[in-house]
């Protein structure tokens, strides 16, 4: 039954022919065992398969079929032809109109059922005859011949508030289906953005530290063999801290479900002496000054602050000289964290930095900007008057969320 609903759903103008077909195999039944011919020949011929006709293309053409409804109705009326069973067919024509038709159809079609009713019991109902002497006799007999028109009527506005309803449903649950694809594609944008800022800061800083320790051992290789020795193994650690880090990042590429994988914690502002020792290590000397009281960050505040550092010690080392001294210093006020460092050494133009780094091809502080945007803080970036670099970060305590 489900399948031939649906065919039938599919093919309206089939359906309404089987209902008209219906309607007119009970006109004529009605008329061939009437006992006496109380319709006339001409009518019936002349009625029926025209009304049948207008059932069939209904839903097709309903504004043609209401006029043509209302043409029948009226030729009935002027020609004084007896009301038949084939006259149902207007009911459903004021159905189809209030349904499917146009504005002025249904209005049409609601003015006619209201007026079928006085204009058939004056017609046909013997208005005058001792049963109808009283008005309001009249009236009442009047408007239930009216009734059945306006019920119709009021089924068919019904069909067509229930069927604008759920197109209204429909267009929102595409309308949300769309919306939950836009942002999901946002946020894998902005997911790639932020491992993309990840590895820059992972294979930026590490293989600096790898390449000053590897011209560090070939310079000392032959006179200090000890040393060369170290820095071939800060070389070898720093590798293995950098293929951590690189093989966590691209393991959440790789998998399917956010909730695969090995996760480990993210650097924060604890590992920053690690990360000062290992700039030590690799021959920039940087001194570290903790100002007032320090609290809980979160999350987002802490591995921003400790990327602003890394990627600042990153930048000395490649443009600061040979001669080059840092200085790291984070201080702790109401509601903010202020993270500055600062350089002695020739430093670059904040313009090259801003286009890619003085080689054109790094993004140091267009990721540090990002990175502070999305906590809500603030950068300010730029050569020192007496010479250097300075990079100075006010990041909130509380982390801003961005969409």
């Amino acid at each position: 039954m489900q399948h031939l609903y649906a065919w039938l759903r599919r093919r309206p103008t089939v359906a309404d022919t089987g209902w008209a077909l219906l309607v007119l195999g009970l006109g004529v039944l009605s008329e061939a065992s009437a006992p006496e011919h109380r319709y006339s020949t001409a009518s019936f011929l002349v009625v029926a398969p025209v009304l049948a006709g207008l059932m069939a293309v209904r839903r097709r053409f309903p504004d043609a079929a209401l006029a043509g409804g209302l043409a029948v109705g009226l030729l009935q009326v002027a020609a004084g032809w007896q009301p038949n069973p084939t006259d149902t067919a207007l009911l459903v024509l004021a159905y189809t109109a209030a349904a499917f038709g146009s504005r002025w159809a249904s209005r049409t079609a609601m003015a006619a059922g209201l007026a079928a009713g006085p204009l058939t019991l004056w017609r046909f109902g013997g208005v005058g005859d001792p049963g109808l002497n009283q008005p309001g006799q009249v009236v009442l007999v009047s408007v239930l011949l009216s009734v059945p028109f306006v019920l119709c009527w009021a089924l068919g506005r019904l069909t067509r508030v229930r069927r604008a309803y759920y197109a209204e449903l429909e267009d929102r649950a595409a309308r949300l289906e769309r919306e939950r694809d836009a942002r999901a594609k946002v946020a894998v944008a902005a997911e790639r953005a932020r491992i993309a800022r990840e590895l820059h800061d992972v294979v930026a800083h590490n293989v600096s530290v790898m390449v000053v320790q590897a011209d560090g051992a070939a310079y000392v290789m032959d006179a200090s063999p000890g040393q060369a020795r170290e820095a071939l193994a800060t070389i070898a650690s720093t590798g293995r801290q950098a293929l951590d880090e690189m093989r966590r990042l691209l393991g959440v590429l790789r998998s399917a479900d956010p909730g695969e994988g090995e996760y480990v914690p993210q650097p924060g502002v604890e590992q920053l002496p690690d990360l000062l020792e290992q700039v030590r290590g690799a021959g920039l000397p940087v001194d570290f000054a903790l100002e007032g009281s320090p609290c809980p960050l979160p999350r987002g505040v802490e591995l921003t602050a400790y990327r602003i550092v890394q990627e600042a010690l990153t930048n000395v080392r490649k443009h600061g000289g040979p001669d080059a001294r840092a200085e790291v210093r984070i201080r702790f006020a109401d509601g903010t964290v202020d993270v500055r460092v600062e350089d002695d050494g020739r430093g670059a133009v904040a313009e090259l930095y801003e286009q890619g780094g003085a080689d054109g091809q790094g993004h140091g502080l267009i990721g540090m900007r990002e990175r502070v945007g999305m906590v809500g803080g603030s950068l300010d970036a730029g050569p020192r008057p007496g010479g250097g670099f300075r990079i100075r970060a006010v990041l909130p305590l509380r982390a801003a969320t961005t969409a």
